[in-house]
C-alpha cells in the first residue's frame, strides 16, 4: 500500500468539474464555429492541440495555487480571483503560440471564446457544482466523521471545515469528560471504542484541549491506530496571542511554526530587491546634495565630515551606521553630562531638543534630514532597509525589555512609523515601540510606499524635527 501523503488533501472532485466545466466550453466554441465542416483535418489537429495546451496550462497554474487542495477555505472571491490568475496564464500560452505557430493564426477567436465561455461557466461551477456534491452525493461514499472536544470548539471547527472543499459525514461529538444535552452529542471520549463500533467511524478529530494531558491523548491516538481508524489532532496547546502560524513538515516530522515577522521568502527578496533599487536611486538624486553638505561640514567646524557608530540591527546584530556630521567630535564624551535634560521618558532613548553638541550646519542637515542621507549606503550594503524601525544605540538595547526587544526583529530602517508619527514630538518609548510593531505587524509594500511619501512630505515641511 502507497503510504505517501503528498497528495492527501488533493481534492480530484475539483479537477473532474474543471474538465466538465471545459468540456461544456469546448461544446459551446465547436457551434459557434460551425461544426467539424468549417475547418480541414490539419486545421482541426491545430485547433484540437492549442485547445488541449490551454487546459493543461489552466490545470497546472490552478494545482499551483492550491486550488486542489481541498482544506483551502473555499470563499467564492478567493477561488475565482485564483482561477482568473490561472485563465490569463492559459490566455497567454495560446497567444505565444499564436505570435509563433503561422499556421494556426485562426486560432485567436477560438482563445478569446474558449477562455470566455470558461471563465462564465467557471461561476456556474463555484456557486452550484460545490452545493450540488455537497447535498446529493451518496453519503456512503463520503467518511463517517467523530469529534471529540467541546461543544464551542466543535461548532467552531465544523464552521471553518464547512467553509473547505472536503465532504464528510458528520456523525456527532463525543466530549472528554462533560455531558451535553445537544442533538449532536452521542457520549464521552471514555467509551472511544464502543462508539466507534457502534456508528461505524471512519476518522476522528480530536479537538485537543490546551491543558489535556499529552499521555491520555496518545493513548487515544492509539487506539484510533489499533482499530484501523483515521485519527486527526487538531492542536491547540499554545495560545498565539498576535502571533501567525503554519503547519509544514521535516522529514517525518510535523513541524507547528509561529512567526510576528514576514517569514514568505518571495515578501522578502521584494523588499530587498526594491530597497536596492530605492538605495541607489536615492544615492544618485542626492550626490550632489551630499559633495555640497561634506563642503560645509568642513568648513564649520573641525572634525571628519562622517559620523559613525555601531547600532543594533536586526536581532542584535550590530553594524556601522554612516551619517553626517552634525554635532562637535567631542559629543559622546558630552552626553553623560546631559543626561539629567534627556526629554525620551524612562532613558531609553536620548533626544534635547535645543541640543548643545550640534552645530551651525549640524542644526540645518538635522532639520531638513541631510544628515541621513549617507545611510543609503547602508540600506544599499544590507544593514538597513528603506523602511523599518529606528536603529539603537549598544546601550539603549542593553536596558530593553522582552517586549521592546520585538521592535528589533526586522532590519531598521532610515524612515518608519515613529518618524512620519510625531518624530521628536513622541517622548514615551512604549508609544515609539507601538508603532514599530503595528508597523511589523502590517508590513506591505504599500505601507513602504506610504510611510516613504510621508517621509518626504514631513521633509519638506519640516515637521517634528530636531
Amino acid at each position: 500500500m502507497n503510504r505517501a501523503n503528498s497528495r492527501a488533501s488533493f481534492d480530484i472532485v475539483h479537477v473532474f468539474l474543471d474538465a466538465l466545466v471545459h468540456l461544456i466550453s469546448f461544446g459551446i466554441t465547436y457551434s459557434f464555429f460551425g461544426g467539424r465542416n468549417a475547418y480541414t483535418g490539419a486545421q482541426w489537429k491545430a485547433f484540437i492541440s492549442l485547445y488541449l495546451v490551454c487546459i493543461l496550462v489552466f490545470l497546472l497554474i490552478n494545482n499551483s495555487l492550491n486550488i486542489y487542495n481541498n482544506t483551502v477555505f473555499f470563499y467564492i472571491d478567493r477561488i475565482f480571483k485564483r482561477e482568473t490568475v490561472a485563465f490569463v496564464g492559459a490566455l497567454c500560452c495560446g497567444a505565444i503560440i499564436y505570435f509563433n505557430v503561422s499556421d494556426i493564426r485562426f486560432i485567436l477567436d477560438f482563445i478569446w471564446w474558449l477562455l470566455g465561455t470558461s471563465y462564465f461557466l467557471l461561476t456556474m461551477q463555484i456557486v452550484f457544482f460545490k452545493g450540488i456534491i455537497d447535498k446529493f452525493i451518496a453519503r456512503k461514499h463520503v467518511p463517517r466523521v467523530l469529534y471529540v472536544g467541546s461543544k464551542d470548539s466543535y461548532n467552531k471547527f465544523r464552521y471553518f471545515l464547512g467553509k473547505t472543499s472536503t465532504i464528510v459525514n458528520e456523525i456527532g461529538f463525543i466530549s472528554f469528560d462533560d455531558d451535553d444535552e445537544s442533538l449532536e452529542y452521542i457520549g464521552k471520549i471514555s467509551d472511544l471504542e464502543s462508539i466507534i463500533r457502534k456508528y461505524n467511524i471512519d476518522q476522528i478529530y480530536i479537538l485537543q484541549k490546551r491543558d489535556m494531558d499529552i499521555i491520555a491523548l496518545q493513548s487515544y491516538v492509539d487506539k484510533c491506530i489499533e482499530m484501523g481508524v483515521t485519527c486527526r489532532i487538531i492542536i491547540d496547546t499554545f495560545r498565539r496571542r498576535k502571533a501567525f502560524s503554519y503547519v509544514s513538515s521535516v522529514g517525518t516530522y510535523p513541524v507547528y511554526t509561529f512567526h510576528t515577522v514576514p517569514v514568505n521568502p518571495f515578501e522578502r527578496v521584494f523588499k530587498r530587491g526594491f530597497d536596492i533599487v530605492f538605495s541607489l536611486a536615492g544615492i544618485i538624486v542626492t550626490l550632489p546634495i551630499m559633495i555640497v553638505t561634506a563642503i560645509a561640514i568642513k568648513l564649520d567646524s573641525k572634525g571628519h565630515v562622517f559620523f559613525k557608530q555601531v547600532r543594533v540591527g536586526k536581532n542584535g546584530r550590530h553594524f556601522k551606521i554612516w551619517k553626517f556630521r552634525s554635532m562637535c567630535m567631542n559629543a559622546e564624551e558630552m552626553k553623560d553630562e546631559l543626561e539629567d535634560q534627556n526629554e525620551m521618558e524612562d532613558g531609553l532613548m536620548f533626544k534635547i531638543k535645543n541640543d548643545p553638541r550640534i552645530t551651525r550646519v549640524g542644526r540645518f542637515i538635522r532639520k531638513t534630514s541631510i544628515d541621513e542621507l549617507p545611510q543609503f549606503f547602508n540600506v544599499l550594503a544590507g544593514s538597513m532597509s528603506v523602511v523599518g524601525t529606528r536603529p539603537p544605540t549598544i546601550d539603549e538595547v542593553s536596558k530593553y525589555t522582552a517586549k521592546q526587544w520585538r521592535r528589533i526583529s526586522i532590519k531598521p530602517g532610515i524612515t518608519g512609523m515613529w518618524q512620519v508619527n510625531g518624530r521628536s514630538s513622541v517622548t514615551n518609548f512604549d508609544k515609539i515601540v507601538e508603532l514599530d510593531t503595528d508597523y511589523i505587524d502590517n508590513w506591505s509594500m504599500l505601507l513602504d510606499i506610504k510611510i516613504i511619501l510621508k517621509t518626504i512630505t514631513g521633509v519638506l515641511t519640516r515637521k517634528n524635527s530636531y
